[in-house]
């Protein structure tokens, strides 16, 4: 075989591992690149709401402002759920089915894992939780994906002095242990947001949080007091530090986000009908 066939074969045989090593060009269409998913697994403050429950606003709604073109988000969270239940319902297997090699998946549980009255959510934090977790890490980095772990958004709670208060207990510090044990990238948005919120203060993020007078939503006539959830202006907020973390910790690069520093006005946000 001459020299000029030899590397031509060589180069044919390269091909498909080339391709394979490139998570940018697998399931594309005519070789262009795909899409690079963020797949959210987590609870209601980061879930997608719909126009029965507007203003009230998921985290995950607003984080696309803040990625580039090659970038989309596929969010699976989900109102009450925990670690635990979101795995019992099937929700885990959905949203693996959809992870393609070099895409995101962000995991947030906290909030429901401490509700351990109830036997379908609460965990443990360094037994059940930890274990919990590890079926997310396992189940991206099988797929060739990067997992990323995300402590709990802290609510709005403040002592008397003004304060801002933890109220997540052990399980930010049980995610924090399980991410340097399995080396998995980890924003740690309690703490993030636990310092914007003593930024803030107790006014201050009142505006950012679901508080409602009488009247002033059709979804809400008598009103809302809700320290956990977001309106608009806290959910970009959230996305927004999120987005942010995600660069710091060299999960995503520069090229990969935009709008860090610029305004996003929480009426881009947009409720569908359910």
């Amino acid at each position: 075989m001459s020299l000029t066939r030899r590397r031509t074969a060589a180069a044919l045989l390269a091909l498909p591992l080339a391709l394979s090593a490139t998570p940018a060009l697998a399931h594309g269409g005519g070789g262009r690149p795909r899409l690079r998913t963020l797949h959210i697994a987590g609870d209601s403050t980061a879930a997608q709401k719909y126009a029965d429950a507007a203003p009230e606003t998921g985290w995950g709604m607003a984080l696309p402002f803040f990625l580039g073109r090659g970038l989309t988000v596929a969010n699976h969270a989900m109102n009450g759920r925990s670690s635990k239940s979101f795995i019992d319902e099937g929700r885990l297997t959905a949203l693996l089915d959809g992870v393609r090699p070099g895409d995101l998946v962000l995991i947030q549980f906290g909030h429901n894992d401490e509700k351990t009255e109830d036997p379908a959510r609460g965990t443990d934090p360094y037994t059940t939780y930890q274990e919990y977790l590890r079926q997310y890490v396992k189940g991206a980095r099988a797929r060739h994906a990067e997992p990323v772990l995300i402590t709990p958004v802290e609510r709005r709670r403040f002592a008397e002095d003004g304060t801002a208060k933890p109220t997540h207990g052990e399980y930010p510090a049980a995610m924090r242990a399980l991410a340097s044990e399995e080396r998995v990238a980890l924003l740690d948005m309690q703490a993030l947001s636990l310092a914007r919120w003593q930024e803030l203060g107790p006014d201050g993020t009142e505006a950012y949080f679901n508080w409602l007078e009488p009247g002033e939503s059709p979804n809400y006539p008598d009103g809302k007091q809700d320290n956990t959830h977001f309106r608009p202006d806290g959910a970009v907020d959230v996305a927004r530090t999120t987005a942010r973390a995600l660069l710091d910790g060299r999960v995503l690069a520069p090229r990969d986000l935009r709008r860090l520093d610029e305004p996003v006005p929480g009426t881009w946000i947009t409720w569908p009908e359910a």
